[in-house]
């Protein structure tokens, strides 16, 4: 579904999504991509037409995505199918795939470093690709986080927020030291997980019917604001910087 956010009406409705689980935007070709589980593929959407017009068949259960703009390149997670498709937005084509040991988690690009970090939810490690050569260059541990499932980036302070599914925490990675620096409690079942850097906050969707809300006081601290009482099997979320 396609929403105005100024009138919030539904002005356009995308099929054959079929079980839709990541949506991923690409401005510059006013394009974006579904993760369709229902069918193992990632959907083309064409924004001018709003409809589909290719998809790619890729491993099980593709979930989420990130996109690396100065390469032109996104990365679906293919959750069930251990592995990450790379597709080239300009061919619309899958040019490589990497597997894994380890269901995938949410994949993030940090404009910064110039990386993509993936989570690797059944070994609790945070790896990092290089998109230059979609090899993976590093893993690092990420302690006591079990399940580390939806992911978020501030760029700007070299921090990784993890969103722990099998322990319920939120945990707080330095992208610099290549290590967790602190855990906190989430709501039962967290998942997908945004970071708003006007405010400094951070969301977390939990499927027991709540986003965790907590305050970056600094890149160092971080304390919890509450869980915020919302329909139970909250999924996704988004934050519009503009709007907060």
């Amino acid at each position: 579904y396609v929403i105005d956010l100024r009138t919030n009406q539904v002005v356009a409705t995308v099929k054959d999504t079929p079980g839709a689980e990541g949506v991923e935007y690409v401005p510059e070709l006013k394009k974006f991509y579904t993760s369709n589980a229902g069918d193992n593929t990632i959907g083309v959407v064409d924004m001018r037409q709003m409809k589909v017009i290719k998809k790619l068949p890729t491993e099980r259960k593709p979930d989420g995505s990130a996109y690396a703009a100065p390469f032109h390149k996104l990365y679906v997670s293919d959750e069930r199918g251990k592995a990450e498709a790379i597709v080239d937005v300009r061919k619309d084509e899958i040019i490589k795939t990497l597997h894994f040991e380890s269901e995938t988690g949410m994949p993030q690009y940090d404009p910064v470093a110039r990386k993509i970090y993936l989570n690797l939810q059944d070994q609790n490690i945070f790896a990092v690709i290089d998109p230059r050569t979609d090899e993976v260059v590093e893993r690092y541990s990420v302690g006591r986080c079990k399940g580390n499932h939806g992911m978020a980036i501030d760029a700007e302070h070299h921090r990784a927020f993890l969103s722990c599914e099998e322990n319920n925490l939120m945990a707080v990675f330095d992208l610099d030291k290549h290590e967790p620096i602190t855990y906190l409690p989430l709501a039962d079942g967290p998942d997908v997980i945004k970071f708003d850097p006007g405010l400094g906050r951070i969301y977390v969707a939990c499927f027991s019917g709540f986003i965790s809300v907590f305050r970056q006081d600094d890149p160092d601290h971080y304390r919890k604001i509450e869980d915020f009482k919302v329909e139970r099997a909250v999924h996704s979320l988004a934050v519009d910087p503009e709007t907060h």
